[in-house]
């Protein structure tokens, strides 16, 4: 009776816009009050505290100020001169540039708000003048900015890692052959929009202007080969390779000499609110999870589902479902720090991997980043575009197919994803 009480306060307050990490903060005292008693209130401060310093953590802010220095010092107009020059000359190649640039871009900043932020503001005003919607520019934009959380680094999935207690280098690694086919299906799509459309070709393909601008961009890719082969091949941890990342963004970007200090400046204010905010809730989800496993909730509920069925894949579908609910409502943080200590028993007590979860739990909030009403994804995408969120939801939908395909495939044959972990690390 308890745990409903908190449950229908919880979503009460967050139905009044309470923000949520206020809210589960408030859930957790309530629950800690009527369990423990007021004895438990002196040590609310230090399991907040500890739950919100994890080493892990670190990489968020790191990786976020990585993207914006890459972005203000002059590296994302040399990937867009390259990738226009690489597949410039298919028809509707702008789209495919933006798909392209996004997946370099991912590799950097593990933000997809930041990715569509960053990027639309520069791609969708070019779209738009060269004869695509609106809508279809901000489509896009918005599902190709999905791609950061699904390739690594990914900040959604440090915050798995960190909640599920696995190894987050693992999850890296299995994020990157689903990108690349997200990548893939994500360009598929555009090009028949742009037969559909008749959008037009960006330039004829020049061998000597590809050669120019690889030569222009080559300082640029020194940083994922730093992130993820430093990763890949052990000789960094996630957090270590976000700190290597923001010193190879600041040398690339003072080697290009276009450092734009004001645009840096803001951009910094803005990851620093935005890590603020999933630090308060990483910390408020610690009073929550504290007092959920006293009260052995998660338990209870994985008994109950156990009862129910034992087979892996059905156990997948029905999280699958509820994941991709969560995801109309919640923002991917919030959804990972609320609902994954909840769910994590279930996982071990049913022999899932929590690497595949964790890839499978991504992917479906990569997912609900393109599905109103929350979508902060397609509502920033929306914005720069100027463009009706309704509209753009419509054209969107065979991007999001695309998405949820790469997930039903990584759910369901799961060597997809994870034969490159077996590879590296069992």
């Amino acid at each position: 009776m308890l745990i409903l009480a908190i449950f229908i306060a919880l979503v009460a307050l967050i139905f009044i816009n309470v923000p949520i990490a206020v809210a589960l903060a408030v859930g957790g005292i309530i629950g800690l009050l009527a369990t423990e008693g007021v004895s438990s209130l002196p040590t609310v401060a230090l399991d907040m505290y500890d739950g919100s310093t994890k080493f892990s953590l670190i990489a968020i802010p790191m990786f976020v100020l990585a993207g914006a220095i890459m972005n203000a010092g002059g590296v994302t107009d040399r990937l867009i001169n390259f990738v226009t020059a690489l597949i410039g000359f298919v028809r509707g190649g702008l789209a495919m540039v933006n798909i392209g640039v996004s997946l370099f871009f991912a590799e950097i900043s593990g933000s997809a708000v930041a990715d569509v932020a960053a990027l639309g503001s520069v791609l969708i005003p070019q779209m738009k003048k060269r004869g695509y919607s609106a809508p279809l520019a901000a489509a896009v934009t918005s599902s190709s900015a999905s791609l950061a959380i699904i390739i690594p680094p990914s900040i959604p999935m440090i915050l798995y890692a960190t909640s599920a207690n696995t190894s987050v280098e693992q999850l890296f690694v299995a994020g990157f052959v689903p990108g690349l086919l997200g990548a893939a299906g994500l360009m598929f799509v555009a090009y028949m929009f742009a037969l559909r459309y008749n959008l037009p070709v960006e330039e004829a393909f020049n061998m000597p202007r590809l050669r120019k601008t690889f030569i222009d961009a080559l300082p640029a890719f020194s940083l994922p080969v730093i992130i993820l082969g430093g990763i890949f091949g052990g000789f960094v941890t996630a957090t270590e390779a976000a700190g290597l990342a923001v010193i190879a963004a600041l040398l690339v970007g003072l080697w290009y000499r276009e450092m734009d200090f004001k645009h840096l400046k803001r951009a910094m204010l803005d990851g620093g609110m935005q890590t603020a905010i999933v630090m308060l809730l990483v910390a408020a989800s610690v009073l929550m999870g504290g007092f959920l496993t006293r009260a052995r909730v998660p338990q209870e509920i994985a008994a109950a589902i156990l009862d129910m069925t034992t087979n892996q894949y059905l156990i997948l579908l029905i999280m699958n479902v509820f994941f991709l609910i969560i995801g109309f409502f919640l923002h991917s943080a919030a959804a990972i720090i609320l609902v994954i200590p909840i769910v994590i028993p279930l996982i071990h007590a049913a022999g899932i991997d929590p690497v595949h979860f964790g890839l499978v739990v991504t992917l479906n909030l990569a997912i609900g980043q393109q599905t109103p009403p929350v979508a902060s994804v397609l509502i920033t995408a929306c914005a720069v575009a100027r463009a009706n969120i309704w509209e753009v939801s419509k054209v969107n939908l065979p991007f999001v197919a695309v998405l949820l395909a790469v997930l039903l495939l990584c759910t369901y044959v799961p060597a997809v994803p994870m034969f490159l972990v077996e590879y590296l690390y069992r």
